[in-house]
């Protein structure tokens, strides 16, 4: 368990202890219906996602290149796939540390992710190498 997980948990409990204090159990109806509401906005962002990134092909990006130049480091996976609208092709067999994806474009450029733990670590571009033109 991660910190921020950690963190999230704590301040839930104390948004609970500090409702209840100050408001009885009406406070707490008031906290769960908060948390509540938080879960389902994330989830609600969740299904966006995924909506729109299964209307386009596994591992397709409009540019490899820009993907590259905005990916940063602990970004998580839904939110590259947020900004690829496209779910990543797999290289790693399923549940298997570190996770390896890829995005390519038309081009035939290609960004490879690596997440440990849901949390992107490192990425490369890797583009093809076009034969040279002659000098006339």
């Amino acid at each position: 368990m991660n910190f921020t997980r950690i963190l999230t948990l704590a301040a839930i409990a104390i948004l609970t202890v500090g409702a209840w204090q100050a408001f009885g159990w009406p406070g707490i109806a008031l906290a769960v219906g908060g948390i509540v509401m938080w879960v389902l906005l994330h989830f609600t962002r969740m299904v966006t996602i995924l909506k729109k990134a299964a209307d386009r092909p596994i591992g397709h990006v409009a540019s490899a290149v820009m993907l590259h130049a905005k990916l940063k480091k602990g970004a998580t996976l839904m939110h590259v796939i947020a900004m690829t609208r496209s779910l990543g092709q797999r290289q790693t067999p399923k549940d298997t540390q570190p996770e390896v994806f890829t995005w390519t474009d038309t081009s035939e450029s290609v960004v490879t992710c690596t997440f440990v733990g849901g949390k992107l670590t490192e990425w490369t571009l890797v583009r093809p190498e076009r034969p040279e033109e002659p000098n006339p």
